[in-house]
């Protein structure tokens, strides 16, 4: 039986709601700072192969709905000691996550997003890996996640790439 299993259901629903709570910040703090009809993003040369603008809120609403489970999986799961740092690399990753929209649209620079973007990849691997030592079930629950940002970051590379000015 794990930790989890042996807290009280209130204790889990506790730290469900504290990993949905933060997912749900990093969430809202970021998308205030999206604007993708600005001038500046208009007049971006983007890809063919970028898919459209009401993709990214439909596919961002699962994947950070499977962080949220996941994370808080995982710290039921983590062994007491462990579980501090499982705590912060998550909030890490999640404060990385709504940087990337403050440095690629409010500082219109596509260069500051690859930077991000790239941060947000490391994060990922780091938060996946530390995540899998205390459940590999909310690991492989992080990938789709840890997939969409690589993605996100070859479409900010050839945003970079087409952009140079």
């Amino acid at each position: 039986m794990s930790e989890g299993e042996r807290q009280p259901a209130s204790g889990r629903w506790k730290t469900y709601a504290a990993t949905a709570a933060g997912v749900t910040v990093a969430a809202a703090l970021g998308s205030w700072a999206v604007a993708p009809d600005t001038r500046w993003y208009r007049s971006l040369s983007k890809p063919p192969w970028q898919p459209p603008a009401p993709a990214f809120g439909v596919v961002w609403t699962p994947l950070y709905a499977s962080v949220a489970w996941a994370g808080g999986r995982a710290l039921l799961a983590a062994r007491p000691q462990e579980r501090g740092a499982l705590a912060a690399s998550l909030g890490a990753n999640l404060a990385v996550n709504a940087a990337w929209n403050w440095m690629f649209f409010r500082m219109r620079s596509t260069k500051a997003g690859l930077v991000g973007s790239a941060l947000l990849d490391v994060s990922n691997a780091e938060l996946i890996a530390r995540t899998a030592k205390a459940d590999r079930t909310a690991a492989l629950a992080l990938v789709p996640y840890a997939t969409w940002c690589g993605f996100a970051t070859f479409l900010n590379a050839d945003l970079v790439r087409r952009n140079m000015r």
